[in-house]
């Protein structure tokens, strides 16, 4: 460790003496055999004097996160009693009784609902039966869709049969409207009725620098304008009957299989008496099947997508083309639940720190070619509970916090945030006085890294905890380096972040860790394997040749964050240009003392 991390040793995790900084007694280091070739260095320095903030120094030795437990946690989840984890589905009330018994066990508090350990979120579930009748007509053809091969669509309205007959179809190019950007891909364009296809991710994701449009957005990195969701709730709000995005591999983060997974199942919550409706379908269109719809309507997408890119470009009608479809749908009510949990604070028990995770997956789908129907979500979110699990161990067996700390297991996930949305709406613990949110989605297998991947880099205050803590295991922070794939707003810390709560996502497939064992090279591998053969498939189950080295230590930061800040009167700050900074000013006025960042 050079100079400058030798600093962090006497600024963060150490209770420093004026004069004296380095007389502070170290934390124990992680052994070599959890990372080997990176022993712990402070270098001598006898006349330099240092201010410290005076904080808690975490006892590394006690706080360890074991491999085991994450092992075991991950092998009863995954197991095939909990059918997948299914919200509604046969699995979750196994798997919600499985997490209040081992909260209760650890002797925490029950951190629901009046008392209780969960949270109501009452979801609708929609089905699309087969068979599925719909396709594109395109003058006197008619081109047919065939559902997972062509098209993966659904419906989050609770509408038992949807009929489409000959609607307009409209090419809104990434479907961006972004005043702050001087940018409009609408203009004039009325789609009340219509169905509107989008291109995917950003007006300037495949840009050249010569483009004019190169920088608007986030150039690889993802904004919300590019994510599928905005792309519906922006049709929804301009009255289209359906909105299909084109789906590319790279420029959706994740292949066809991963789109198509669940074909015609979702999932919503409950909307309140006059909300505004969404669209009546929406889903994926194979980029197969949309090449051929362009070129039967005499135009080439891949030059439509260039001109999309243009400041210039404004929705148009696809000439004589309409899409009809004529559906059946299975609609049911479910009452589903978020497991929350809490070590109420000693001094500040209404301020709150959360560490959260999801404990849904997939359920059942179409069978392998092994035949096996159930999607385990074993690494996705199996782990990351049994991490939250783990810190909850943790923080119960040592000294009590200030501030309180609560763990939730959210629902529905995998259907768009759904449970974490529905308690941002309604939080139990007010999003004004909740200090941060961290989350742990998906956390690599393949061991012990010299790194820790950073999503959302430039957003809080927190990357420099993240920073600090990273420094007392000896190792650094790496900016993700998939931000194309949008990640930052896929997982459940956007819901408490779009309330304005600093958030920290720790989140495996962020980008290639710097392995041990086979360097960045063999975590770009891990990455690639994971995200292109199991994620969200039959095959993301419970492997007991997992190394949970690498995880246990990244669980661990989260560990010596929130100690940090559970005994500090410190408030993480929103970043100057982050999107939610204005939201959590708002709330000013409710916390007090120092709002200082780092």
């Amino acid at each position: 460790m050079g100079p400058d991390a030798g600093f962090v040793w006497g600024c963060f995790g150490l209770t420093c003496h004026a004069g004296n900084p380095f007389t502070a007694k170290l934390p124990h280091p992680i052994t070599a055999a959890r990372v080997p070739t990176m022993p712990y260095q402070l270098p001598f320095i006898t006349t330099l004097f240092i201010t410290c903030v005076a904080i808690s120094a975490p006892d590394i030795r006690a706080a360890q996160i074991e491999t085991q437990q994450l092992s075991d946690i991950v092998k009863v989840l995954a197991s095939d009693e909990f059918h997948g984890r299914a919200p509604g589905g046969p699995g979750e009330e196994k798997t919600v009784a499985y997490l209040i018994d081992r909260f209760q066990a650890l002797g925490l508090a029950p951190g629901g609902e009046n008392g209780s350990w969960t949270q109501a979120v009452p979801l609708v579930r929609t089905q699309v039966q087969d068979p599925a009748s719909m396709g594109f007509g395109i003058g006197d053809d008619h081109q047919a869709l065939e559902q997972v091969s062509d098209i993966a669509i659904g419906t989050i309205r609770p509408q038992e049969q949807i009929t489409i007959d000959k609607a307009p179809v409209v090419f809104v190019g990434f479907g961006a409207s972004a005043p702050e950007r001087q940018w409009d891909d609408f203009g004039d364009m009325d789609l009340t009725g219509k169905v509107a296809i989008f291109l995917v991710n950003d007006p300037d994701f495949a840009a050249g620098p010569d483009e004019a449009v190169a920088g608007r957005f986030g150039n690889r990195r993802m904004t919300y304008y590019g994510r599928w969701t905005y792309k519906f709730e922006e049709a929804g709000r301009r009255g289209a009957l359906a909105a299909l995005v084109i789906h590319e591999d790279k420029a959706a983060g994740y292949g066809w299989s991963v789109a198509s997974s669940g074909p015609g199942e979702n999932y919503s919550i409950v909307r309140a008496e006059g909300a505004a409706e969404p669209v009546t379908l929406q889903g994926w269109l194979h980029g197969d099947a949309a090449e051929r719809l362009f070129a039967t309507a005499g135009l080439d997408l891949n030059e439509q997508r260039a001109l999309a890119r243009s400041p210039d470009f404004t929705a148009f009608e696809l000439k004589g083309v309409t899409f009809s479809a004529d559906l059946a749908v299975t609609v049911e009510r479910i009452e589903s639940r978020n497991v929350l949990a809490i070590l109420p604070g000693t001094a500040h028990p209404d301020e709150t720190l959360m560490v959260s995770s999801h404990w849904d997956a997939y359920g059942h789908g179409e069978p392998d070619a092994q035949g096996r129907t159930m999607r385990p979500g074993a690494n996705d979110d199996a782990l990351g509970t049994a991490g939250v699990l783990e810190l909850a161990r943790l923080f119960k067996a040592g000294a009590p916090l200030e501030r309180s700390v609560v763990f939730a297991a959210w629902t529905a996930e995998e259907s768009g945030l759904l449970g974490s949305a529905a308690y941002a709406a309604d939080p139990i613990y007010p999003l004004e006085k909740t200090v941060a949110n961290f989350t742990l989605d998906i956390l690599q297998t393949a061991g012990p890294a010299r790194d820790v991947i950073l999503v959302g880099e430039g957003q809080s205050d927190l990357q420099g905890d993240l920073e600090r803590a990273a420094a007392l295991q000896g190792r650094v922070v790496t900016p993700e380096n998939l931000p194309e794939n949008g990640l930052f707003f896929r997982a459940d810390h956007f819901s408490l972040a779009r309330g304005g709560v600093p958030v920290l996502l720790i989140m495996g497939i962020a980008g290639g860790s710097d392995l041990v064992e086979g360097g960045r090279a063999a975590g770009d591998a891990w990455i690639a394997e994971y995200i292109g053969t199991c994620y969200h498939q039959t095959c993301d189950a419970w492997d007991p040749n997992w190394d949970l080295r690498g995880a246990a230590m990244d669980v661990e930061l989260f560990h010596t964050i929130i100690r940090d800040l559970g005994n500090s009167r410190r408030w993480p700050q929103w970043k100057p240009g982050s999107e939610f900074k204005a939201i959590r000013a708002e709330s000013d006025a409710a916390r007090v003392n120092d709002h200082s960042s780092n």
